[in-house]
């Protein structure tokens, strides 16, 4: 390990000066303040070795000074116009304005898992008691590894590849991960913006189509209820039947789906008409798609505080469950939804940060993002399960109701003052004076908290339980209008933030460098589209469902475990707590700089292990839909399946490895020599940053010397190290 760490070390310590690019957001935020200019050229500072790790980079710690002469504030007025450093491409996107970042970033962060996923692991996990494991998850994995891609990405000012070979040519596997992964999920995540706008078009039907069952008309007037939804209900009927043309096995499409295939074009060409001109289209589209989903919760909010029932539902949701807590399975499901929740590792957060002035404040951000997208979380549930506490209010009265005329067809107003058998067993009743003996009928289940317990997560919370519950509404179809529009542009400003890290490390690995970025998104888009047709038969929602559960899971958490160890023990844990404080003024906190080196890998490795462990112990199948039956049944996973599992996950991890092999021997996968421009002294006086020795903590906590330079921890390690 210790041999591994000092060859990256090494082959990553090359004599790169830092390009310095005229960013007028940058400029600006740094009042003016330019580079010092000897002969009409940039002054190249003298590269000092810095931490233990990567010298790719100019000196930027704050306990070190250039042997130059500091930025004169008075000399930089005069060189203005003439600033244009050498071999400097086209100047970087930036962000319009602060507020555009941050609802770039919330809508990005903020999704559909967090209306259709945290209510009902809450209620399934502990209820109240799940807070508890959630929030420390989000202590630990959460927030430091949000906060670590922002910085890294203001930092760098690349996309994902670009930053992660900027770190160490060893590592820039993981941006190249992270882009598969992106360009997987966004394939198959578009499918469900495309049955969202199915269901909003077909929300503006006199009487909602999923409201009540298809009936066959015959000649003589009469007409019979269709089979499959008659033991189904309309709203699993309209889903499966309707919306999906399902299939009974992922092995026999049978129909090609063309009113899906029609949604899914809609949809790859709004996105593609949101992300035409980058960040600056995006960017604008983000204030309608970012703060809708805020007004039509709160829309629902009021609605559902007013509904029968929402006390009940709210009561469910929040009672706490305490031993739960002691279930292994509640913690790995909450660490499971706060990493996916936030949109970790895709690439996207180190895209978005990238386009930010140097001196953002990316730790106040991670800190504000963050905590929106979990009391979003939180908001949604209580907005869910007020409106199912409202639709399993009314399933139980409507229970009761054809109980109690069961009771009084049979045994007249005496019922209620009866003992009941169980059904099929004598009992004798006093008729109009008369000792009658009848047969006890079979009577309906009424049981609220049972209807409670009846929710779902996923697809099967929006378009089936919710749909229900939205049918109890009068006027329901300005509320399915809202309620599919919410969930529409909770999922396109999502696809954003996906596509944009796929299509910033694109430009970053300067793959097409002719190629304009409207036309390279484009063609990206045209790609996604013709490649989600496969979604679009009879056991499209099968693969979507594979897509779902495996193209991202695993491979992320991977990804995320070597982000933490790229910065802790490559890069150094101290480098970048010294460039963050150059960029905000203030030094991350030790708790900051535990959670990179230590909690948060050991968080991403644990559920890493509890997740193949589960799968190991319990399987994988699918649920398939049996129409004769009206329900799903459990089916495995065929062999050509698996396959494809197995290549969805190798085609995104094996980067890691392969391209630290093939940089071993010599052979360059990424070419991007191209160093962002800095201003590390600029900073270093802007916020008043002086020299401040190493702490006894630092020094027992990350070995860091007295030097700056960071060791490594076990025993022996050090003694190499200062021998060589």
């Amino acid at each position: 390990m210790a041999n591994t760490a000092h060859l990256m070390r090494r082959q990553s310590s090359r004599d790169l000066y830092a390009q310095r690019s005229l960013d007028r957001m940058e400029m600006k935020e740094l009042r003016g303040r330019l580079v010092t200019m000897e002969n009409g050229h940039p002054i190249h500072r003298t590269h000092v070795m810095y931490g233990a790790t990567n010298q790719a980079f100019e000196d930027t710690s704050p306990n070190r000074r250039s042997s130059e002469t500091p930025t004169s504030k008075a000399s930089s007025g005069d060189d203005r116009g003439e600033l244009k450093p050498e071999g400097v491409e086209i100047e970087r996107e930036s962000w319009d304005s602060k507020l555009t970042f941050l609802l770039a970033t919330v809508g990005y962060a903020v999704g559909l898992g967090n209306v259709w996923r945290f209510p009902y692991l809450a209620q399934k996990n502990g209820g109240g008691a799940f807070l508890i494991p959630y929030f420390v998850m989000l202590a630990i994995e959460g927030i430091p590894i949000f906060y670590l891609e922002l910085a890294i990405g203001q930092r760098l000012r690349k996309g994902a590849i670009g930053v992660w070979h900027q770190v160490s040519p060893y590592l820039g596997g993981i941006g190249i991960s992270s882009a598969v992964v992106s360009f997987n999920v966004a394939l198959y995540y578009n499918s469900i913006i495309a049955w969202c706008l199915f269901y909003f078009a077909q929300s503006f039907q006199a009487e909602l189509p999923w409201s009540e069952c298809p009936k066959k008309y015959f000649s003589n007037g009469s007409y019979t209820t269709d089979p499959e939804c008659a033991v189904s209900g309309p709203t699993q009927y309209f889903w499966y039947r309707t919306t999906l043309q399902i299939s009974e096995d992922i092995n026999y499409p049978e129909t090609f789906n063309y009113k899906i295939a029609l949604a899914l074009i809609i949809a790859w060409i709004l996105v593609y008409m949101c992300m035409i001109k980058g960040i600056a289209s995006s960017g604008k589209v983000v204030y309608v798609t970012a703060t809708f989903p805020y007004i039509v919760l709160v829309i629902f909010f009021f609605r559902g505080i007013t509904l029968k029932g929402m006390g009940d539902g709210l009561i469910h949701l929040f009672t706490p469950k305490w031993h739960k807590i002691l279930d292994p399975v509640v913690w790995l499901e909450a660490g499971t939804q706060i990493f996916f929740s936030l949109g970790l590792a895709f690439g996207g957060l180190i895209a978005f940060s990238s386009y930010n002035p140097v001196d953002n404040n990316c730790y106040r951000d991670a800190i504000m993002v963050s905590m929106t997208n979990c009391l979003t979380s939180m908001f949604a549930g209580i907005v869910v399960f007020s409106i199912i506490g409202f639709k399993a209010t009314m399933v139980y009265e409507k229970c009761l109701k054809l109980r109690n005329e069961t009771l009084l067809d049979v045994f007249g107003p005496a019922y209620k003052s009866m003992v009941f058998p169980e059904a099929g067993q004598s009992v004798s009743v006093d008729l109009n004076g008369n000792l009658t003996n009848l047969v006890m009928p079979n009577l309906p289940e009424c049981d609220l908290q049972k209807e409670l317990d009846n929710t779902a997560s996923g697809t099967g919370l929006a378009f089936i339980i919710f749909t229900e519950a939205i049918n109890q509404f009068p006027g329901a179809q300005f509320w399915s209008v809202l309620f599919f529009l919410m969930l529409f542009t909770l999922g396109i400003d999502s696809q954003f933030g996906t596509l944009e890290g796929v299509v910033t490390s694109i430009v970053d690995m300067k793959l097409f460098p002719n190629l304009r970025k409207e036309y390279l998104t484009g063609g990206l888009c045209l790609i996604c589209c013709l490649l989600s047709m496969g979604f679009a038969h009879g056991a499209g929602s099968y693969i979507f469902l594979l897509f779902d559960m495996y193209s991202g899971n695993f491979p992320l958490l991977i990804i995320a475990f070597f982000e933490c160890v790229g910065i802790a023990y490559v890069y150094g844990v101290k480098r970048f707590a010294d460039d963050i404080e150059l960029m905000t003024g203030q030094r991350p906190g030790i708790y900051w700089m535990i959670c990179w080196k230590y909690l948060s890998p050991l968080a991403m490795l644990s559920i890493l292990v509890s997740s193949f462990v589960e799968l190991a112990m319990e399987g994988s199948a699918y649920d398939a839909w049996v129409g004769s039956e009206g329900d799903t049944v459990r089916k495995p996973w065929p062999i050509w399946a698996i396959l494809l599992v197995l290549v969805l996950i190798l085609a995104s991890v094996l980067w890691i490895p392969g391209l630290a092999i093939c940089r071993y021997f010599g052979i360059p996968i990424i070419d991007d020599e191209e160093r962002a421009w800095f201003p590390a002294e600029d900073l270093r006086d802007f916020h008043g940053i002086e020299p401040r020795p190493v702490s006894t903590i630092e020094t027992l906590l990350f070995c860091t010397r007295p030097d700056g330079t960071e060791g490594c921890c076990w025993p022996g390690c050090c003694e190499t190290d200062d021998e060589e």
